[in-house]
């Protein structure tokens, strides 16, 4: 079996989301350092474009997405259950509403003047303004728009309130009793909050949550040894692809497998990948291409999230 591989950099905060199930799970990976602004070369030998961190590989097969990572892992490793039987819509929707509506509200607290000064304080003043350009292209050309500071501020309590009164009226230590994917989803965002002492305080106020936090976290990131980005290139080069899933394809916009398409997520970080289209399921597409660098891969995402166009 092939071995797990995160490229990821250790600010961002959808990779430590990805850290810590790995954690979770209790899986041994490997670690890919990426750079956290563009260009990305050897990330983008491997993904044909695709830019957002994390992304996993599994010898000639690429996953992008937390999303979609999440289901890779529980093929790894069944148990412990990320989205356990009878929870998935539950803990899938919540997921994907934190990565979303709460992270855009994450965003906007952290890059608030006075919390990005701080987090920016110890870079070289080119390495910061590179930093800032590159997460303002980030989020130009999709459907998320940037929430105002002033209206992350005034909503923020509410949500908080009501995770606080969840997790004081939960059976067990968890959002659901038990840890899922919705911790780690809610979780990683608060991690990111606490990297300031200007927005550390938007979470440690609130006693249930503290203490949850700390319960997540404590998770860790499982056991990973280094590897280099040629390394992790070679070893899809020399794979190959794992058969397609078991399953109907299916798409209601007349995309059949073969079709030459672009991939792309349409809310931030909207850059297209291009390949031969070759599985449409309920919840992952995948597309063949062919790189000097990485060789034949095959590239996968979630459906929710991300257009198909026809090339």
């Amino acid at each position: 079996m092939s071995e797990l591989i995160l490229h990821h950099y250790p600010t961002s905060p959808f990779a430590e989301k990805a850290r810590l199930m790995l954690g979770f799970k209790g899986l041994a990976w490997r670690s890919v350092l990426i750079s956290p602004i563009m260009p990305k070369p050897d990330l983008t030998a491997l993904t044909g474009g695709y830019r957002k961190t994390p992304v996993l590989q599994v010898g000639a097969d690429v996953y992008c997405d937390t999303a979609l990572i999440a289901r890779r892992l529980e093929q790894e490793k069944a148990l412990p259950a990320l989205l356990p039987p009878g929870q998935e819509l539950t803990v899938a929707t919540f997921a994907a509403w934190a990565d979303s509506v709460l992270f855009q509200h994450a965003v906007s607290l952290v890059f608030q003047p006075e919390s990005i000064s701080a987090r920016l304080s110890r870079l070289p003043e080119d390495a910061a303004k590179a930093f800032i350009a590159d997460r303002m292209a980030l989020f130009q050309g999709g459907t998320a728009t940037r929430l105002s500071v002033e209206q992350a501020k005034h909503q923020w309590p509410t949500f908080m309130a009501r995770l606080e009164h969840q997790l004081q009226d939960a059976e067990g230590d968890y959002l659901f009793g038990e840890p899922t994917l919705a911790d780690f989803s809610m979780a990683h965002l608060l991690w990111f909050l606490k990297g300031t002492p200007v927005t550390a305080p938007l979470v440690d106020v609130y006693p249930a949550i503290h203490a949850w936090l700390g319960r997540v976290l404590g998770f860790g990131h499982g056991t990973y040894s280094d590897l280099t980005a040629d390394e992790a290139l070679a070893i899809a080069k020399a794979a190959t692809p794992a058969p397609l899933p078991d399953e109907t394809f299916e798409d209601l916009n007349g995309f059949k497998a073969g079709d030459q398409v672009s991939i792309a997520a349409v809310d931030y970080g909207v850059d297209p990948v291009q390949g031969e289209l070759l599985f449409a399921g309920a919840e992952e597409l995948i597309i063949k291409r062919e790189d000097e660098r990485a060789g034949v891969v095959h590239v996968h995402f979630p459906r929710v999230g991300f257009a198909l166009a026809k090339q």
